[in-house]
């Protein structure tokens, strides 16, 4: 049976992007909800075998209703037991959720563009050193009590994590395709004037360096957070909701 999959996005226009290509590849079915428009999020997983929070413009200290909610209701895969993975705002909700600390540089540097992160030793089995991903933050969080750190950065230290046998967080954004890349440029580009930011150029010429290693980063990833021992025999469906 195919499993099926909790997607959750944050904006009207947001893309799951790239991870949802690959779970679809693999035969998942995507649950696709927005909170902030008014989408509820299950009371359990009993009908979900994983879930997946991806970032958005907000930050996991805004007093939002949905923020809130979403960062209480991490809870609910972690003590299920249920795969969790968060991407960038979904990394900070839980780290917000675990009781760490979710902030702001004081001189206001961001990631956005291409940067470099090292594996921890904790880490080496997933990522490679260095490697270079893509970054769209301007906040970052600490290390909770209990999470193993498993990637490093310079401006933000905690780039990966994770919590428990199969609660993932990380800080940058594998999901991301050209498209969206195009899109994150034009509609967000007053990010590009904040410090450290790179130029719309070095976002395009990086791409071409770097995606490819990025990419194969995601099926790396995605093969050890959803075994495919366990995607035997699947069939890929149509998704239950939005298409991409």
């Amino acid at each position: 049976m195919a499993r099926r999959i909790l997607i959750v996005l944050h904006q009207e226009r947001s893309n799951p992007g790239r991870v949802a290509q690959e779970l679809r590849r693999r035969g998942c079915v995507l649950d696709i909800r927005r909170p902030s428009l008014g989408d509820p999020l299950p009371e359990t997983m009993a009908e979900h075998d994983a879930a997946v929070i991806f970032g958005g413009p907000m930050s996991a200290n805004d007093d939002l209703p949905f923020i809130k909610a979403e960062t209480e209701w991490i809870g609910v895969p972690l003590k299920e037991g249920k795969p969790y993975f968060g991407i960038c705002l979904g990394a900070q909700l839980m780290a917000r959720h675990l009781g760490a600390r979710v902030y702001g540089r004081e001189d206001e540097r961001v990631e956005v563009g291409y940067y470099p992160i090292r594996p921890t030793e904790e880490g080496g089995h997933l990522f490679e050193d260095p490697q270079y991903v893509y970054q769209w933050h301007r906040e970052g969080f600490d290390l909770p009590s209990g999470a193993v750190q498993l990637a490093a950065g310079d401006d933000f230290p905690v780039q990966a994590m994770r919590y428990g046998p199969n609660a993932y967080g990380i800080q940058f954004h594998p999901e991301l395709t050209t498209q969206m890349m195009n899109a994150w440029l034009v509609y967000a580009r007053h990010r590009l004037t904040q410090p450290g930011a790179q130029p719309a150029h070095i976002h395009r010429m990086a791409r071409y360096q770097h995606d490819g290693t990025l990419r194969l980063w995601l099926n790396r990833f995605l093969d050890h957070w959803l075994p495919a021992d366990r995607r035997e025999g699947e069939q890929a469906p149509q998704a239950v909701t939005d298409g991409l």
